[in-house]
């Protein structure tokens, strides 16, 4: 019983510091760009190496607010499930690139470049960026770990647009929000 309840508290703890820090808010002025966080779990999610399939934008009328962030939603029954529990589906790192923090940065984040590892949304920056993380996605995520909860996550978050990012075109067809 005590393992259990060490075990609960362990996660719990880390899922906080995940996404304890200032939010990354690009341009658009929402949290991950305006797309629905929720949706990503519902998504089929595609084998490493392959385009994951594109994120679901948000509706501007159905939104809320989460770690001094605007988070837009494409249901009220989305809103409502990340309100019960913004930390299963808000992304790691505050929305910064999973793999940019691994290496000490805190950088932005292109939503149409995620994965989900034990239920949890990581988003990267580039395509190219996901390419070298997913040749060791476990090993880059305990790194990023350290480092989040060690040097970055009091940081000031990032102001830059992974949308002005060259390789980023082509990426996403519909922007956020609706």
């Amino acid at each position: 019983m005590i393992i259990k309840f060490i075990a609960a508290t362990v996660l719990i703890l880390t899922s906080t510091f995940a996404n304890a820090g200032p939010q990354y808010v690009d341009e658009s002025g929402y949290a991950v760009s305006g797309y629905d966080v929720v949706a990503y779990h519902s998504l089929q999610q595609a084998e490493v190496g392959q385009t994951q399939p594109e994120a679901v934008p948000g509706k501007k009328n159905i939104t809320t607010e989460h770690n001094g962030a605007t988070w837009a939603f494409s249901t009220e029954e989305n809103r409502d499930l990340f309100l019960a529990n913004p930390a299963k589906y808000a992304p790691q790192y505050d929305g910064h690139c999973a793999y940019g923090v691994s290496q000490g940065g805190k950088v932005p984040a292109n939503p149409n470049l995620w994965r989900i590892v034990d239920d949890k949304l990581y988003i990267n920056i580039t395509p190219e960026v996901v390419g070298i993380f997913e040749e060791d996605i476990s090993g880059y995520l305990a790194t990023a770990e350290n480092k989040w909860s060690d040097k970055l996550e009091s940081k000031k978050a990032s102001k830059r647009s992974w949308k002005k990012i060259k390789s980023n075109k082509g990426t996403f067809s519909t922007m956020s929000p609706l």
